[in-house]
């Protein structure tokens, strides 16, 4: 075991199920023996969780908390607070940094609130766009994967109208990126399928023009680099072509297209894996669920896909570099 990666989890929300999926997952031994874990958060956040659990992260070696005073917050179970938002970001930027400076290899992050994180008076869109800014990266991506599909977005977090504003070049870009994490996924076959954007891709120009505009262009540019893209298609069609084996990836473009179709195939087990930065980060596929905080009734299943996939990712990176 001393070339397991070493991987940053950030606790998200200390209101939410964060800490309490965090903490259930380290319990695993199948998933904690695979890489040491370095857990960001505040220490008094995560103290209810492991009392009510019986679940005690200092018995467990490979496993180290990191409580700065900064992070330290007093969480009512789900209720919004402004503090716990303010202290859920900065856990995301103290992993970010860990991994930037070579100390983690990979970096996984549970959920956060939004509005908990704005009342805190930071402008913030989602965590793959505020990990992006903290690397310098003026691009990035939301990949969702689990046993059975992939998902690549070709937009994520913002208003439908401006998902709607499509450039070819962003699509192919997001076609490269597709094609290369398929490669570093160790998969020989690499099939991509776009979505159109209009009903039934636009039929040819009945719904829209977007497919022709920018879509089109951008799958035939791809395929002359030798990337093995195909479509437009329906979006109510091609995710089951895909679940059947036809594609390794989808691209969705916009935000619910690709989300929906994941998380109901699979929501425990999907996982949320940021593409186009120098470093790994995977994240749970869900929310802060304050309905169920504090009540020990969080699954951890999704915490622990997103920190095995954070391994295999980890170790891959290395085998590229």
């Amino acid at each position: 075991m001393s070339s397991a990666p070493t991987i940053a989890i950030s606790i998200g929300d200390p209101a939410g199920i964060g800490p309490e999926v965090v903490v259930k997952a380290l319990a695993d031994d199948a998933v904690r023996s695979l890489a040491s874990w370095i857990v960001i958060g505040d220490a008094e956040a995560l103290t209810p969780i492991q009392a009510q659990t019986g679940i005690q992260l200092a018995h467990f070696a490979r496993v180290i908390l990191q409580s700065p005073d900064s992070l330290k917050t007093t969480p009512i179970p789900g209720q919004l607070n402004a503090d716990c938002g303010r202290a859920a970001l900065e856990c995301v930027r103290r992993a970010t940094e860990l991994c930037l400076r070579g100390e983690a290899d990979a970096m996984v992050t549970a959920p956060l609130n939004k509005e908990a994180v704005t009342l805190s008076g930071a402008k913030f869109t989602g965590h793959t766009e505020f990990i992006a800014e903290l690397c310098g990266v003026s691009e990035s991506w939301m990949l969702l994967i689990n046993d059975r599909l992939r998902v690549l977005h070709v937009t994520t977090h913002c208003s439908l109208s401006e998902a709607c504003d499509l450039s070819a070049a962003r699509v192919l870009d997001t076609l490269r990126i597709g094609h290369k994490t398929l490669e570093r996924l160790g998969l020989t076959r690499r099939r991509i399928a776009a979505c159109g954007l209009n009903p039934h891709a636009g039929e040819h120009g009945l719904f829209g023009s977007e497919e022709a505009r920018a879509i089109a262009p951008a799958i035939a540019e791809a395929r002359t680099e030798g990337i093995d893209a195909h479509g437009p298609f329906p979006a109510d069609t091609i995710f089951l072509r895909a679940l059947r084996g036809e594609f390794e990836l989808v691209l969705a473009m916009y935000h619910d297209q690709g989300h929906i179709p994941m998380k109901l195939l699979d929501f425990d087990r999907t996982v949320n894996v940021s593409l186009g930065l120098p470093i790994v980060r995977t994240s749970v596929d869900h929310g802060t669920a304050f309905d169920i905080a504090g009540q020990n009734r969080a699954n951890a299943e999704n915490m622990k896909a997103a920190m095995r996939l954070a391994v295999t990712l980890a170790q891959n990176r290395k085998s590229y570099a």
